[in-house]
């Protein structure tokens, strides 16, 4: 995966002073809002191609499950150096493939929760929650979302990792009654998006009352477009937890280039731009803290959390508890 220019004298073939210029080329697959026009994309790569003399190649594959399915699908023959997007949810799935290196790459991680993984690094990190316009009276919790009128939006569990984040929410609040629990909200879901960015779109253009997403989603309203209209709904079970990390491939044929890109994920360069254009918490808090504005975010009483194997063990149930209730 290497980009080459070559400057050829004539027709008749290379003149002795014609120059090749090699530039080594890292290829990212990551979802879709990552590199987006407002998302960290454009900022990462810049940062990152001033330190690395490459072209940081960034392609983006929906949400993070899709991405997840596309790396199986090609295998050793990828031509991802590496892969950012996936979360604690998926990494047992992801570490299975067998195509995942470890990337010695260290760091002091602000985290809820300890990490010690080989293979996959956190970059960010961060609450699910339903977001809502101010003023709207938002349930408290599921069982009241579901005896009510309320209009939601969520993501497909089966191509995105809010939708798979939500599952796991329900289970780990209400264990066997979360069968339950889906038949009620049933009535209440609007319809079931692909990725993220749909669904936010949809509850932007009045769509829903609320949408799945994240106790930081209105850091972006208030920060980016001074708009504090937006709020997360604060829910009594407690609010599940999500870590997003990034991963290099063992077929990868810039390896060290790979090792460096992680290294600057968690670098303060790279976690300084990440709260205000990934519009989550950084795995490892900038030197100047965190943007004015994030004081302001709901804060849930108690976090939800799967460990990567437990959420691979229930991940079939859950689905299959889901695909019941909104089959019915």
């Amino acid at each position: 995966m290497k980009k080459i220019a070559i400057a050829l004298g004539c027709l008749g073939g290379a003149l002795p002073g014609a120059v090749i210029a090699d530039t080594p080329e890292l290829t990212v697959y990551t979802y879709d809002s990552f590199v987006s026009d407002w998302g960290p994309g454009p900022k990462i790569e810049a940062a990152f191609e001033e330190s690395c003399g490459c072209d940081l190649n960034l392609v983006g594959i929906e949400d993070g499950a899709a991405l997840l399915a596309r790396v199986r699908l090609e295998g050793a023959h990828s031509e991802a150096d590496v892969v950012l997007g996936i979360d604690t949810n998926l990494m047992a799935a992801a570490a299975e493939t067998g195509l995942f290196a470890p990337h010695e790459v260290s760091a002091e991680y602000d985290l809820p929760i300890a990490w010690e993984d080989a293979s996959f690094l956190p970059y960010d990190w961060g609450y699910f929650a339903f977001v809502h316009n101010e003023g709207f009276a938002a349930p408290g919790d599921f069982r009241a979302l579901a005896e009510s009128d309320t209009k939601i939006v969520i993501q497909d569990p089966r191509s995105s990792t809010p939708g798979l984040g939500l599952l796991y929410w329900v289970k780990s609040a209400y264990g066997d009654e979360a069968p339950a629990i889906w038949q009620g909200l049933s009535d209440n879901i609007v319809t079931v998006t692909k990725g993220w960015s749909e669904a936010y779109g949809l509850f932007l253009e009045g769509e829903a009352d609320m949408v799945l997403s994240y106790t930081t989603s209105p850091a972006y309203h208030l920060i980016a477009e001074e708009d504090a209209s937006k709020a997360a709904a604060l829910f009594d079970e407690g609010h599940y937890m999500q870590v997003e990390v990034a991963g290099m491939l063992k077929g990868s044929d810039q390896p060290d280039l790979a090792r460096q890109f992680l290294a600057f994920m968690v670098s303060d360069a790279a976690q300084s731009i990440l709260p205000t254009t990934n519009w989550m918490y950084p795995a490892v808090t900038p030197e100047a803290g965190l943007p004015k504005g994030f004081e302001t975010l709901t804060q849930p009483e108690k976090a939800l959390f799967y460990t990567a194997d437990e959420a691979e063990a229930l991940r079939k149930p859950a689905l299959d508890e889901w695909l019941t209730a909104l089959s019915r």
